[in-house]
């Protein structure tokens, strides 16, 4: 069956033929439904069949995040060793709630949550999440628990939307909004809003390192010193820049992160792991205890006092996957090292497409690169016509280019997380955009 997956992948990769598939939404689907019949048939064709008719058909409607052209999200191509070892966690299907289900995956997860966490703070733990969705709920909730009255959120433009989703969820009151004209939270900025709040029992100060839009990074170190101040929790969005840490050369960027109370990283982005592989960081991990809860046929009280591990307050989560085993082969096969050159290459690419687009006449860039985003425009033309430009691309098929707003003006935004793009195609990918404009 495995043999079937490849090659009906290799299939769909060759009917793609570019980095999204032609045609469009309405195209794509038609395709969906010819390949699958009817959804539950009376009777099945087959594990082979099956596999190789629905498995060819999303490897061509797919968007390529391998491919040097898919440049759009923060989606990065899995490397080949963790999608491999996700292989594994689905064989053997270990279920995170309980150390009867997950006798070695539960020692893995602590023995690897601890060390990730130590990069951020030497005496903090971490959860496994989904991602920064996840962890961001997870940073609200504990800021609900551990201290008295509502929680205040005070957060930047710039914040990532999960913030805004997770006071709704948990019932609080809506974010205080400060404004970020360059694309950062400032902290006399941070300081005014705090300070309009002063008094007030719950303050939770949410900073970004690595803004979905522009990869730009909130001056953390004086964000930490203005939340001090005015006695605010501090959290920090790191769930795109936290893979700096493992780099030697850009790891000085997120100097202030240790100072966090709570951190949101992803590795399923600038980490290069199939989705999902987030986590929350806790400086104090006494904090965590927050999260304990007690079902019986999962943690009983003589069982935990006996020594099995009690796994169940270590999510919101009940049915957990071992997401942990796949980030744990990465590091043990690539080190801090290789994954710190892996960081630091997409960053340098970033650069060089910057350059690129800084000398071409019919384009402008917005700023030089922070992280591995790039945004650019071309010039003279108005925001609706780019919105249609990149669209145009989109249903062609031939390149997968964001959109971001950015000091009031409609940027292309070009996310760069592919280690073997090369010079060349960045210069293709200009050449598609210059080739699509009126």
């Amino acid at each position: 069956m495995l043999d079937t997956v490849l090659a009906a992948l290799q299939e769909g990769a060759l009917r793609r033929q570019g980095p999204l598939p032609a045609g469009g939404p309405e195209a794509v689907a038609a395709r969906v439904r010819r390949a699958l019949g009817t959804a539950l048939p009376e009777q099945g064709i087959g594990a082979h069949p099956a596999l190789h008719s629905l498995v060819t058909t999303v490897a061509e409607g797919a968007a390529d995040p391998a491919d040097p052209l898919c440049a759009a999200h923060l989606h990065c191509p899995p490397l080949a060793v963790a999608t491999a070892a996700d292989l594994a966690a689905s064989a053997l299907n270990p279920s995170m709630d309980s150390w009867d289900q997950a006798p070695a995956a539960s020692a893995l997860e602590a023995l690897v949550t601890r060390a990730l966490a130590a990069e951020v703070h030497p005496a903090a733990d971490a959860l496994v999440t989904t991602g920064a969705t996840e962890a961001n709920q997870l940073a609200v909730l504990l800021a609900r628990e551990l201290r008295p009255g509502p929680v205040q959120v005070v957060c930047g433009a710039n914040a990532h939307h999960s913030l805004h989703r997770a006071a709704w969820l948990l019932g609080q009151p809506p974010p205080l909004t400060v404004p970020t004209p360059d694309g950062t939270l400032r902290p006399e900025a941070l300081g005014a809003a705090l300070a309009g709040l002063d008094g007030h029992p719950n303050l939770l100060a949410a900073a970004t390192a690595g803004t979905t839009d522009a990869g730009l990074i909130d001056p953390l170190d004086a964000l930490a010193d203005t939340a001090a101040r005015h006695g605010a929790r501090l959290h920090i969005d790191a769930a795109y820049g936290g893979a700096l840490l493992f780099s030697a050369r850009h790891r000085g960027l997120l100097t202030g992160l240790d100072r966090a109370h709570t951190t949101a990283l992803d590795l399923h982005k600038l980490g290069w792991q199939p989705v999902a592989a987030g986590l929350l960081t806790s400086r104090d991990p006494a904090e965590l205890a927050a999260l304990d809860h007690r079902a019986d046929y999962l943690n009983a009280d003589d069982d935990t006092e006996a020594g099995l591990p009690d796994l169940l307050g270590r999510s919101l989560r009940t049915t957990r996957r071992p997401d942990i085993l796949k980030i744990a082969v990465t590091l043990r096969a690539l080190g801090r090292e290789g994954l710190g050159a892996l960081t630091d290459h997409v960053c340098a690419q970033a650069r060089e497409l910057a350059r690129l687009v800084a000398a071409h006449p019919r384009f402008t860039l917005c700023a030089e690169p922070a992280l591995s985003t790039v945004l650019f425009r071309p010039t003279g033309i108005e925001d609706r016509t780019l919105a249609a430009v990149r669209r145009d691309l989109l249903g062609a098929g031939h390149a997968v280019l964001g959109r971001a707003r950015h000091g009031g003006r409609l940027w292309l935004k070009a996310t760069l997380l592919n280690p073997h793009t090369q010079p060349g195609d960045l210069a293709a990918l200009l050449k598609l955009v210059e080739g699509n404009l009126p």
